[in-house]
């Protein structure tokens, strides 16, 4: 981290805009994925008219940007080390439609998107995400996320990310995608996304109002035994929740990752 990017609690200002929908495809490959998104931008009201939009973004190739489906010219926007800046952005709420290409397999600092034992893994805490795409990078915008990705089915059989899966199915040439929604808004720093081949277990619980939630807990291959203690303390932690504040856990399913290359 330079200087330029330190940020201290008195030089705080609220985001000039906000990214309320973000949509997601990783197309990942050995060689590199390319990672496509469309971005829902809300300029606030505080922000000067016609001021240009600043997007965190380090170690991106840029392929394309688009504004509400046009193109953007070079004159249309700037790149520089650390990020994107829209010159003459819409004061009214659009879509930025971005393509960049990323190496993981190369990301040894293992923060963004990163492959490791021939897992790919991500570390977005504190600010990875900007590894993966442009964005502002910054805990106070939040997103409702949806997420496509797409890898060889003999790579990566295993295709998570946060949320609930709504689809999955096969591709052309040994490939296959599975879809994940997070209906509900997250800063950057929480996105997951774990693709590879990796043993797991499963398991259900059954929530207060009656509800069953699928478990599962996904690891190394030779591990799964050794996930059972864990599977039982989570099934213990989410009766807790209910039984202490009365929480009843939201999404369908509950998905744990636990590999030795991930960047704690």
């Amino acid at each position: 981290m330079t200087d330029a990017e330190l940020t201290f609690l008195k030089d705080y200002r609220a985001p000039e805009f906000l990214v309320p929908r973000v949509e997601l495809t990783f197309a990942i490959r050995s060689e590199a994925t390319v990672v496509r998104a469309r971005l829902r931008v809300e300029p606030q009201p505080h922000r000067a008219p016609g001021a240009g939009l600043r997007f965190s973004g380090e170690d991106l190739t840029l392929v394309s940007v688009a504004i509400d489906g046009a193109p953007l010219g070079f004159e249309g926007y700037t790149v520089d080390a650390l990020g994107l800046t829209l010159n003459a952005p819409p004061d009214e709420p659009f879509d930025l439609d971005l393509t960049v290409e990323i190496d993981p397999a190369g990301n040894t600092r293992l923060m963004g998107l990163y492959r490791s034992s021939g897992v790919w893994c991500t570390q977005c805490e504190p600010e990875g995400f900007r590894r993966m795409v442009y964005f502002p990078d910054r805990p106070d915008v939040l997103s409702v996320y949806t997420v496509r990705i797409e890898a060889d089915v003999a790579a990566a059989p295993v295709l998570l990310s946060n949320g609930n899966r709504i689809a999955a199915g096969a591709l052309d040439n040994g490939r296959h995608y599975a879809v994940w929604h997070d209906p509900f808004p997250k800063p950057s720093y929480l996105f997951a996304l774990v693709a590879g081949d990796l043993g797991h277990i499963e398991d259900g619980f059954i929530t207060m109002s009656g509800r069953t939630i699928a478990l599962g807990i996904y690891c190394e291959h030779g591990n799964e035994e050794r996930c059972r203690y864990a599977m039982d303390a989570l099934k213990r932690s989410m009766a807790w929740d209910e039984t202490r504040f009365g929480r009843e856990y939201d999404l369908d399913l509950f998905n744990v990752v636990a590999v030795s290359d991930f960047n704690f």
